[in-house]
């Protein structure tokens, strides 16, 4: 989806349409996976950041090679480009999870709708709806849960970033 733009266009101040909607979907399949899942979240290292390389360890089909045997950890590490960004998602996800537990609930699908690209489903007492939907927003998209009363709505809180 992102292409060589993953490889050049990864600045902060870079913009880069396809850059934007590829992080987008990487951090909404990470919550997916994250939510969605069993009672446990599985991550390959490097993954947590968007690494752009595949790793392949050094054997007879590649020549024994160590040239792609590696994590390019200075990626993250790098304030300047937005695989720092994926990092933060991914460990503000996680946090989330440590105080909300949803991974300890069960799981209900409340939509799945295939035309609007849409899905939604209660983990314990937290609803994820998801809009995989390219080019179309909703607004007041109409469905039921099971919930008691409408979830709290998170508030953004803006802390600065560390530098």
């Amino acid at each position: 989806l992102i292409g060589s733009a993953m490889f050049d266009k990864m600045g902060v101040f870079d913009n880069d349409p396809n850059v934007d909607r590829g992080l987008a979907l990487h951090k909404m399949l990470r919550l997916l996976a994250a939510s969605a899942g069993g009672s446990g979240y599985l991550n390959f290292m490097g993954n947590e950041f968007a690494h752009p390389e595949c790793v392949d360890m050094p054997r007879g089909g590649n020549g024994y090679s160590h040239h792609l045997a590696r994590r390019r950890w200075d990626l993250a590490d790098n304030k300047q480009l937005k695989f720092k960004h994926a990092e933060l998602f991914d460990a503000c996800m996680l946090r989330w999870e440590g105080k909300l537990q949803w991974l300890q609930g069960s799981y209900k699908q409340v939509v799945v709708n295939e035309n609007d690209k849409v899905a939604a489903f209660q983990r314990g007492d937290c609803l994820f709806v998801f809009n995989f939907h390219p080019t179309e927003s909703y607004k007041g998209y109409r469905f039921g849960t099971s919930l008691a009363s409408p979830p709290p709505q998170s508030k953004p809180q803006h802390h600065p970033a560390p530098m």
